[in-house]
Order: C-alpha cells, then structure tokens, then sequence
C-alpha cells in the first residue's frame, strides 16, 4: 500500500540538495518520492549517479547545480559543519541571485548561521536553517525540522519542509539562528537521555542477578515510564548484541553538546545533567565501560553514526 506521504505535494518544487550522504541521499529519496524534481551533487560522483538512479537530476559541480535551476533557486546543504559550509555557500554566492534561498539542514553552530544571514541578505539572497532530526529513521519516518528564517523565505521552502517531516514534525521557531540553536538544544538533551540510559542499564549488567537485558528492554518500551524511541532503538540494538561485545565504548561527540555548555555558562543557566553527558564523552574516549557501549550503539542505531568494534585481545 502506498505510504500517504509518497504521494505529489499540492505545490511541487524544483531544488537542489548539495550533499548526498547518509542524511542528505536520504532526504533526496524522499522528495523525490514526494513529486518534488532534485538537483543533486556531492564530490562523490558514486553518490550522484546513485540519486540520478532514484530520479534526481545529477550535477557535478556548484556551478552545474545553478544552471540546472530556475530563478528564484532554493538550494538545500547538507554538508559537515564548519569550512565545508563555509566554502560551499561561498562558491554559491556569486552564482546566485536576488530572490534565492540556501537552506542549510545541517548541525552548524548558531551564530555562524546568524552571520552567513546577514551577510547573505546584503546580496538579496535568503537563508534559512533547518535544524534536522531523525537519522538514518527520517526516510520512513519523515525528519522533525526546526526552521529559522525571515517569514518569507520559510513561505517558499514550506512545500519541501512537508514533504520531510511527518504530520505536525516541522515549526518555524524564529529569525536566522533560531533553527540550529534549537537543534543544539535538541541535541545536547539527547546528550543527557542517552547517559542515562546508559548508566542504568550498566547498573542492571553489573549486578548479580544475571538479567536479561534485551528482555528488560524490551519489557519497558510496553507501558513504563521510561519508554521511548531511543529505549526502542536500544532493544533492537540488545536483541542483536546482548552483550555488545562488539562495540567499543568510546563515544563521539557532534560539538552541540560542547556549544550548549558554552552557552549555557553565557546565559548562567545551570545545566549540570547535560554538562556531566558531555563530560562522560570526554571520559568514554579514557576507558572502556558498558554505559558508553549502550550510547555508542544508540547513536550507531538512531543516525547511522560509526561505531568502534572492539579490538581481538
């Protein structure tokens, strides 16, 4: 049966999406499925000729990507934060027009969107960012958005922020920077829900009761209080490695959780739970624990992020 998001939006767009990873090839798909026409490019030409096979129109370059659009352009990045945003919409910026939009649906830090807006504005050209959850998920599930923007560039981007999110999954939340500074916080309250569950559930290996973790898990996604799409993704993640043997625990972390902590000490608002997740990190990358596997294999489960095997001893 088809999934109703499958079918064509009443206002259908054109766009491009610069970066074709594990998000963006994803969100591509989805529009694509949605009846919206994609422009895709991202350095690997694999990935490329992978959307061109889903129905996207291919480009190799910044340059191509332009030309294969219609004023007024909307361009989607979802791209590493950092330089590569950076040098991406700097390459755009002449290129562009008065009256086009760049969208940046990744995880940049708050004030560079804040500043790339205004600086964009001098030109005419909008900018909106679109802090983006749902991992590797949102394919089937839509992404949750939080959009930052002036009114009238959210307007004309909204047909597409339909057809990602879910019923209801998407809000403009306020001007430039709102978007990625929600996200931040989205991100680093996951910082502090996936130390928890970590930590109580190193509890329940360590003790001597021999229990069944999977079973536990799975108990407790029916009813409790602790239920949750994470606590989900933890029991399929235990129902496939008991006793995550096969993961490190050693845990990455984005940056978000560094940046609320930073802005949290600007603002003097006490955050010592999200604080003491993101030290925990800091201190999975010193020892091995099993507190650390279960946020590792959370995270590899949610968004598709890497995790380390473990090392043969």
């Amino acid at each position: 049966m088809e999934v109703a998001w499958w079918r064509p939006q009443e206002t259908q767009m054109k766009l491009a999406m610069i970066g074709l990873g594990r998000m963006g090839g994803s969100m591509t798909e989805r529009l694509l499925k949605a009846g919206h026409a994609v422009v895709a490019y991202a350095p690997d030409s694999a990935a490329v000729a992978e959307a061109e096979k889903r129905g996207a129109i291919g480009a190799h370059s910044v340059e191509e990507v332009v030309r294969k659009l219609e004023p007024p352009r909307v361009v989607w990045l979802m791209i590493p934060v950092g330089p590569p945003v950076e040098e991406t919409i700097n390459a755009l910026r002449p290129l562009l027009a008065r009256g086009d939009i760049i969208v940046d649906g990744g995880n940049s830090r708050f004030t560079d969107s804040v500043r790339r807006a205004g600086e964009l504005a001098a030109a005419g050209i909008g900018f909106v960012d679109a802090g983006t959850s749902g991992g590797v998920w949102g394919l089937k599930d839509g992404y949750c958005l939080m959009i930052g923007g002036e009114a009238e560039h959210v307007r004309k981007v909204e047909p597409v922020f339909k057809a990602l999110a879910p019923l209801e999954g998407y809000a403009h939340v306020g001007r430039a920077g709102a978007g990625h500074y929600t996200k931040m916080i989205h991100n680093a309250i996951e910082y502090a829900m996936l130390q928890a569950y970590g930590e109580g559930f190193a509890m329940l290996e360590a003790s001597d009761f021999d229990l069944d973790l999977p079973r536990i898990a799975a108990l407790w996604t029916h009813g409790a209080v602790v239920r949750s799409w994470l606590l989900d993704l933890l029991a399929l993640a235990l129902k496939d490695d008991p006793e995550l043997a096969s993961i490190e625990g050693y845990v990455e972390d984005s940056g978000m959780g560094r940046w609320t902590v930073h802005e949290a000490v600007e603002l003097a608002v006490p955050v010592p739970a999200l604080a003491d997740a993101l030290f925990a990190r800091f201190a999975s990358r010193q020892q091995d624990s099993f507190s650390a596997k279960v946020t590792a294999a959370l995270r590899n489960h949610f968004g598709g992020h890497a995790v380390r095997a473990t090392q043969p001893k």
